[in-house]
């Protein structure tokens, strides 16, 4: 095991200490530039659902009939929404606008403000532990973004004013370790690894057990990626869910669980696997502005009443943002 930390910046080219120039620090500039960040992350979805439904449009208007709520349904459809959300939409619709003639906007107007009550619920804010350190265990599969999600939550953290440790649990895979790495070395926080193949419960206890001695804010500790389908190493999961709380009674406090919103309905049976075994309490979404298919975080909220509590919006260290159900449905649509 190693405890490591960077004071440099990794030689990728980057520009670690720098900032976009536009970052607001008003609370009201927060807002606006969030609503711009996702409404770029989200541009893809936007697309697809603004372009085909505005085809079901004439010039003058559209008498919301039968056959217009038929096809209007496949267009939500398209986005990965699933048929429950889907329906709840073409339904409010229905009860709207049904045998009047009506133009886009409106139609428009109804559907997002049903999507953010669907996406309404428990508080995507992050729990923090009442006292000591807060734990937060990252899962998912590989290739979701997972390891990347971390370095940006981490620097989100960070950038609030938390003392951050990681914690690289993802032994098995090299370049998982490095990678998080790199980002502690971009963001500036201590990084706690294992030899390659140990065991990844003992990086996850000796993370818990550092932040706790050393009084840190928050633990951010990686797991090894994994399929939903895959038993034993979905069992390694709960093991490391004890050994952490056995070092911080009531850790970990988040289990967040990293999608790949380009995974589509894929998510939904990640999301299944992992919300019964991991004990998830939330999620985070990532590779939203790579995807049309961003109407998936519905059914998700729907069958798992699983808060998202952030979704990736690009590839930049500062392109993870807070889940806001307003936000999101005013950047959607």
């Amino acid at each position: 095991m190693v405890f490591w930390k960077s004071k440099s910046k990794p030689d990728d080219g980057s520009q670690a200490d720098e900032r976009p120039s536009d970052v607001p620090t008003s609370t009201a500039g927060e807002a606006s530039g969030l609503l711009a960040r996702m409404r770029t992350g989200l541009a893809k979805t936007r697309a697809v659902l603004n372009t085909d439904i505005r085809d079901l449009f004439k010039a003058d208007g559209q008498l919301v009939d039968d056959q217009f709520l038929e096809l209007l349904f496949a267009r939500l459809i398209r986005t990965d929404m699933g048929v429950g959300p889907a329906t709840r939409l073409r339904d409010r619709v229905a009860q709207e606008c049904r045998g009047r003639v009506v133009k886009f906007e409106e139609v428009l107007a109804s559907i997002a403000s049903q999507t953010e009550e669907l996406l309404q619920g428990e508080s995507s804010a992050l729990k923090y532990a009442e006292a000591g350190p807060t734990v937060i265990l990252v899962v998912g599969v590989n290739g979701s973004g997972k390891t990347t999600s971390i370095g940006k939550l981490a620097n989100n953290l960070h950038r609030s004013g938390k003392r951050v440790l990681l914690g690289a649990g993802d032994t098995f895979r090299a370049a998982a370790v490095e990678q998080l790495t790199i980002w502690a070395g971009r963001i500036g926080c201590e990084i706690v690894t294992g030899d390659p193949e140990s065991d990844p419960a003992s990086v996850a206890f000796r993370t818990a057990k550092r932040a706790a001695e050393e009084n840190f804010d928050v633990a951010v500790i990686d797991t090894a990626g994994r399929l939903q389908t895959q038993t034993h190493l979905m069992q390694q999961l709960d093991k490391i869910r004890r050994v952490i709380g056995k070092q911080i009674p009531g850790a970990p406090h988040e289990v967040l669980l990293v999608l790949d919103a380009t995974a589509g309905q894929n998510a939904i049976s990640q999301a299944r696997g992992f919300s019964e075994v991991a004990g998830c309490t939330g999620i985070i979404l990532a590779k939203l502005d790579g995807s049309a298919k961003g109407g998936v975080i519905l059914p998700i909220r729907e069958q798992f009443e699983l808060p998202v509590k952030f979704i990736g919006l690009g590839e930049s260290i500062d392109d993870l943002a807070p889940f806001d159900p307003k936000t999101f449905a005013n950047a959607l649509f």
